[in-house]
């Protein structure tokens, strides 16, 4: 499958994502990349992919291999780097930072899909790439990856992306998209798949409403907490309230006898019979 037709000309010639819950970024062409002046910086990324007649379960279709990569921080994201300008073409010194990361591939303009503005206070342009391999050319890149320099250090590992969803519609993409990602790279995997043709608008909104569904029982928690929480509260009250009532009932006897010992003084005389075995004990 060729990159997208038109990509390298001007902006409007890009189709927007249009993805309800993904925040639109403002494409530009490569020529008019070119020329921003030395205050941006240029990150260039690629995707690659190839059709997979796979069945998982002998009952989902597969359709593509997709290939991203789970980064040092925790995060996804797709193979490549800053380009310093100043010194490689895009392409140059994507192909530099792919050697480091995979290893066994280089792309070339021809690949080259489109770029877009990213968000945020740093002034960066994000290129993006797609190249079309067989399975197999894919899969000997994935073993190539795994001997390359930055395998274990920079680069954890490579991952498929799942572009299926399960009956449950949260398996498979819906849960995929529910990671971290770095950067532009979810609006890029999204964009990359519409634009090729590699899965339908509708799927696409409906994984991404189903991964939002999923965030929102999270408040819940945050609810029962507080219930827990007034209810202790509210026990805790009324265990000392009672404490408090217990105190004072207890306490109204111990009034009423704190005269009493006056009383036995005034009675002491009846006491001395019992002094009186004593005396007869030592008359004996």
């Amino acid at each position: 499958m060729a990159a997208l037709t038109g990509s390298a000309g001007a902006a409007g010639l890009l189709p927007s994502l249009s993805v309800p819950g993904v925040t639109e970024l403002k494409p530009l062409s490569r020529y008019e990349a070119m020329r921003l002046g030395p205050g941006w910086s240029h990150s260039c990324h690629a995707m690659l992919y190839a059709p997979n007649p796979g069945m998982l379960f002998g009952r989902i279709p597969l359709r593509y291999a997709v290939l991203m990569q789970m980064r040092f921080d925790g995060l996804l994201g797709f193979p490549g780097g800053f380009v310093d300008r100043r010194y490689w073409s895009l392409e140059d010194g994507l192909n530099r930072v792919l050697g480091l990361g995979l290893g066994c591939v280089r792309l070339t303009e021809a690949d080259y899909l489109c770029s877009h503005l990213t968000e945020g206070p740093h002034r960066v342009v994000a290129h993006f790439y797609a190249r079309q391999l067989t399975l197999e050319e894919l899969h000997t890149i994935e073993i190539c990856a795994v001997h390359s320099r930055d395998h274990g250090l920079e680069v954890m590992g490579m991952v498929r992306v799942p572009l299926y969803t399960q009956k449950d519609r949260m398996g498979g993409l819906p849960n995929f998209l529910g990671n971290s990602f770095i950067g532009t790279a979810k609006f890029q995997l999204l964009f990359a798949l519409k634009v090729l043709n590699m899965v339908p608008e509708e799927k696409l909104a409906e994984a991404v409403a189903a991964t939002q569904k999923q965030k929102k029982p999270a408040a819940e928690p945050a609810a029962v907490t507080a219930n827990v929480t007034t209810a202790n509260v509210t026990t805790t009250t009324a265990a000392v309230t009672a404490a408090v009532t217990a105190n004072q009932i207890v306490a109204k006897p111990a009034n009423e006898l704190a005269n009493q010992p006056l009383a036995v003084s005034m009675a002491e005389p009846a006491a001395e019979p019992t002094a009186e075995p004593a005396a007869e004990a030592m008359a004996e």
